[in-house]
């Protein structure tokens, strides 16, 4: 891997599709360190890619100098939620569940039966992304929370879409 969006975006969305069935507790597939903070890509392609990571269960190995970094990449490596994710103890890997054109929507099951889902798009313009309740394995309503801004979005039935921008994503917990 290296600090560019073309490698990690090649490394990340399409090498691990079909990898999920070799992961879980104790046998972790491992994409790369992570690349955030190097300075080549945007804070936005730095959080995309923590996220992936995250929904990959990948193992978290920072791969800047951690003794000086901007706050925002700070932000991004310490982040609570996203870190959650990626440490869950039921320790299935995220799997891509729809594609369409230049967005895709992942989802990793977590061990309190609910999921993390991020919606991604890696085109260059932003674009409106959404998550079916039944690509997801889903139907209903259910509560909504925004990882990466810390804020619940209340109870939602059948799908949750959003404004994603250019190399971005949306990551979203979906309670069972």
């Amino acid at each position: 891997i290296s600090d560019r969006w073309q490698s990690m975006d090649h490394i990340g969305f399409d090498q691990q599709p079909g990898r999920e069935k070799f992961a879980g507790p104790g046998h972790w597939n491992d994409p790369d360190m992570l690349e955030i903070g190097n300075g080549a890509m945007t804070d936005t392609e730095y959080k995309t890619h923590m996220t992936l990571w995250a929904l990959l269960a990948a193992p978290l190995l920072a791969g800047n100098d951690v003794r000086d970094m901007k706050p925002s990449i700070l932000a991004i490596l310490t982040d609570k939620e996203a870190i959650a994710v990626d440490q869950d103890k039921l320790g299935k890997q995220g799997t891509r569940v729809a594609k369409e054109g230049t967005t895709e929507v992942w989802s990793r099951p977590l061990a309190d039966g609910g999921q993390a889902v991020g919606l991604f798009n890696r085109g260059a313009d932003t674009a409106k992304v959404t998550a079916k309740w039944s690509d997801l394995g889903i139907k209903g309503s259910h509560k909504v929370r925004d990882l990466w801004q810390h804020a619940d979005r209340g109870a939602i039935a059948d799908a949750f879409s959003a404004d994603v921008p250019s190399h971005g994503v949306v990551l979203i917990r979906v309670a069972k």
